[in-house]
């Protein structure tokens, strides 16, 4: 494929729209490579939880090749900063084969983190900080945090202690010592593809994608990663169905609430990843959208505008 103006697709989109098989079938068709936006694919062993459906990959019996999924443990802390610093990685050994890589996803801090270039700062860890922090109630450490970074741009830094702690970590690091540049950051002139269902016909896909995933094996997938060390402490910070498989498996709730609430979470997970979405598009990113993942749609604008 010859390179244009934009040296990157990105095909965006909430759970469950379909948007790694139709990146899987254009990177067929074009002879790209996939890069995943997603920030659970990242760990190895959760795969059901995290749609991580590698099947999806494999088109006219050829395996796609696709990075930034399975690289790390399910106890490791992976951070925004190493995302892009690997994104970078790939998206540079890629292009320097003459392939305009296509990233896929719907973990909007990633995506924005690519296409807006965020300035990313490696900070080393502070053992002597950690340990006065976890004396710390939730609340004291949200205060310490807001009072160095009223601006806070993920929230969910202050949801989950371990992110809670590690945003402090940086941003007290920062005021001390100010920030070095570590990632040399590439070009990129991406071209975006946003992918969207009517609401209630993604609520729809959401419910049976869930129940086939339990069927599948979601929980004995979440069991297996326990028996395996992940304590359930951590498989509670992944949220969403890590979360309340983990409180099902404890007996915290049987099954039908699991599911319940589950489905609910989830359903509330899309629409917040579609405002996180129209927040880029606020901020200038343009984004295009194509309604019900209309492969033929997408493969046109691709052709019209990337080449």
């Amino acid at each position: 494929m010859k390179t244009g103006r934009h040296n990157l697709i990105v095909i965006l989109g909430p759970t469950a729209s379909g948007k790694t098989r139709v990146a899987a079938m254009l990177a067929r068709e074009i002879g790209s490579e996939i890069i995943s936006a997603d920030s659970r694919q990242v760990y190895r062993g959760m795969d059901l939880g995290t749609g991580k459906d590698i099947s999806e990959f494999v088109v006219d019996d050829m395996v796609i090749p696709h990075h930034l999924i399975d690289i790390v443990d399910a106890d490791y802390e992976f951070n925004l900063f190493e995302y892009q610093k690997m994104f970078y990685r790939s998206f540079s050994e890629i292009s320097e084969r003459g392939i305009i890589p296509i990233m896929v996803g719907g973990t909007g801090l990633y995506i924005e983190a690519v296409v807006r270039g965020y300035r990313m700062h490696e900070v080393p860890e502070n053992s002597s900080l950690r340990g006065e922090l976890r004396k710390m109630d939730m609340d004291a450490m949200r205060d310490r945090l807001l009072q160095n970074n009223p601006a806070v741009h993920n929230t969910t830094d202050t949801q989950d202690r371990d992110r809670l702690i590690r945003a402090i970590e940086i941003v007290e690091h920062s005021k001390e010592h100010g920030f070095v540049e570590e990632v040399e950051r590439p070009r990129i002139a991406p071209f975006i593809i946003g992918i969207r269902w009517e609401r209630s016909v993604l609520r729809e896909r959401i419910t049976r994608r869930l129940k086939e995933r339990i069927d599948m094996g979601m929980i004995e997938e979440v069991k297996d990663l326990h028996n395996q060390g992940v304590s359930w402490a951590r498989l509670d910070s992944f949220g969403l169905e890590y979360r309340y498989v983990s409180r099902y498996l404890q007996g915290e709730m049987d099954f039908d609430e699991m599911f319940s609430q589950l489905g609910t979470r989830i359903h509330q997970f899309s629409k917040r990843q579609m405002t996180w979405f129209r927040r880029m598009e606020k901020r200038g990113i343009v984004i295009r959208w194509i309604d019900n993942a209309e492969y033929d749609s997408i493969k046109r604008l691709i052709e019209e505008h990337v080449g």
